[in-house]
């Protein structure tokens, strides 16, 4: 995957967590709270990952294992958003991907 590629990708599924966050709690009593938490920070690391900060995409990876466990968390003890939980799940699992493929890479990769 070229640089430019996992930029967007990784902006594009950041972005959709957001979205995800902002539409599961949507409703939630204490709505300000919730967007901060959950619905904010996708948002600020796709302005950053889109803005070339290098560290954006470090942090990606590394918020996106609590997003992770929260949607393994929520899966399990709220079957009533699960739909919601499985959706953060993956997403999560896509960002990590993403985020992690470049150093996969150069460390897996035999040197000529």
């Amino acid at each position: 995957m070229s640089p430019r590629l996992q930029k967007w990708t990784l902006a594009g599924l950041l972005l959709a967590l957001a979205a995800v966050y902002a539409i599961w709690f949507a409703q939630d009593r204490h709505w300000l709270a919730s967007q901060l938490v959950f619905t904010l920070p996708p948002l600020l690391l796709a302005a950053g990952v889109l803005g070339g900060r290098g560290q954006a995409t470090f942090w990606a990876g590394v918020l996106s294992l609590f997003w992770f466990s929260h949607g393994v968390m929520s899966a399990w003890s709220h079957p009533e958003t699960a739909v919601w939980a499985w959706l953060e799940l993956l997403l999560a699992l896509a960002v990590i991907g993403v985020s992690s493929a470049p150093g996969l890479r150069r460390r897996f990769t035999k040197a000529r």
